[in-house]
């Protein structure tokens, strides 16, 4: 019997109980969707993950003010005030392979500007920052570094703060401002960067000089973070190990004591988000490994019910001259045809929900060529390996006994 002779009696022993065929198909369906969509999640989440990370800008290390330990009582994050400007300095000045620095002294404050109020984060930085970053000004320009060394009252704004502040697509460029009641001009308003690596909203912030939080806002001395660009990718790592070893120097920190500093790369940022996405990801994956199971037990069950059904055509088959292999393949085909099928509307239902996703919640999804590959080819696997026993079943079948079969 030909091949083309084997798929139409298979697809026709199919049709004839349309109902029973696609429920049966329903669970490779529901199986191959849920493959689709975690695939989808997963590879959105990373592709949001290496957006956020390279708009945060190029080669960049953050050194962040490390912990406080008083009378064993450890303060946290950021509660150390031994991070200063010197510190910025000796790093620009003595670490190879440093390109662009810029310290960071860092508040909060309610921001007023005519009746219109905004509660946001004012980062004190330098002048460096917009190269760091790569962060161009939409209006205006960044503040100078006659700005920093007068520690003058001048804002750049972020685009969320100027659009609650004054309205979208206004241009607030010499306008005036009050931060705790004091006056500042604005000087620039920074283009829309979106969320940082690690969550914050990076356009929800007001830019002032470092020195201007240091002498106007807080009056601190020290500075919580500094920004530092490498000159390279590959000198990311060693450079950021030199400023670990010179601020255990600059800070008198004897072997076996704690950084009272952070040191980190956007590497290791990115790291955690990554773990975590991955870990969801495995999570989602077992239960749409599980759905395929059921949906592959699903169609072995059915296709048992059909040998049963089917026992006297197969008998009358075999007598009149067909082989073991030709019902084998017919019954496998069968099943083929049901996981691929199934698995043609599963991808179409997984785009559906995908999409659902993204507009819906807003979640990053992105389905590529190789996830519909990869479904498309777990679906054909699951009707060859749950279909292979019924199709043998029938193969193995006794002409005589299965006339005689009632």
């Amino acid at each position: 019997m030909t091949v083309f002779m084997t798929f139409r009696i298979a697809f026709k022993s199919l049709g004839r109980n349309k109902l029973r065929t696609a429920l049966t198909m329903l669970g490779m369906i529901i199986g191959v969707a849920a493959v689709i969509t975690v695939v989808a999640l997963g590879q959105g989440a990373q592709e949001s993950i290496e957006t956020q990370i390279r708009s945060a800008g190029t080669n960049l290390i953050t050194v962040n003010a490390g912990n406080f330990n008083m009378g064993g009582v450890r303060q946290g994050q950021g509660a150390a005030n031994t991070l200063t400007v010197e510190d910025a300095e000796a790093i620009r000045n003595e670490i190879q392979g440093v390109q662009y620095l810029a310290p960071g002294a860092n508040t909060r404050a309610q921001v007023i500007a005519g009746n219109q109020n905004w509660q946001t984060r004012i980062q004190g930085t330098d002048i460096d920052l917009p190269i760091i970053r790569a962060w161009p000004a939409k209006y205006g320009s960044f503040f100078t570094a006659q700005d920093v060394q007068s520690a003058a009252k001048v804002a750049v704004m972020g685009a969320v703060v100027t659009e609650t502040l004054f309205g979208a697509d206004v241009d607030p460029v010499g306008q005036i401002i009050r931060i705790r009641n004091q006056p500042f001009r604005i000087v620039g308003v920074m283009s829309r960067k979106g969320q940082a690596a690690m969550g914050e909203d990076q356009d929800d912030a007001i830019f002032v000089p470092y020195t201007t939080v240091q002498k106007k806002l807080t009056g601190q001395q020290h500075v919580n973070n500094i920004t530092v660009s490498a000159q390279s990718a590959t000198q990311v790592e060693s450079v950021a190990a030199q400023i670990t070893a010179l601020l255990r120097v600059r800070h008198n920190l004897l072997q076996g004591d704690p950084d009272d500093f952070m040191v980190r790369t956007l590497e290791e940022m990115a790291a955690v988000r990554s773990e975590a996405t991955r870990t969801m990801r495995a999570l989602l994956a077992s239960i749409a490994g599980v759905s395929l199971i059921v949906g592959g037990i699903g169609i072995m069950n059915i296709m048992l019910v059909s040998v049963t059904e089917r026992t006297r055509e197969i008998g009358l088959r075999l007598a009149i001259g067909a082989r073991g292999r030709d019902v084998l393949l017919q019954f496998l085909v069968e099943a083929i045809a049901l996981s691929l099928v199934g698995g043609a509307f599963g991808i179409g239902l997984g785009f559906g929900v995908s999409n659902g996703l993204t507009r819906v919640l807003e979640w990053p999804t992105f389905v590529s060529p190789d996830a519909i590959a990869v479904a498309f080819g777990v679906a054909a696997a699951t009707g060859v390996f749950f279909g292979f026993y019924p199709a043998r079943k029938a193969s193995g079948l006794d002409p005589i006994e299965a006339l005689r079969y009632e």
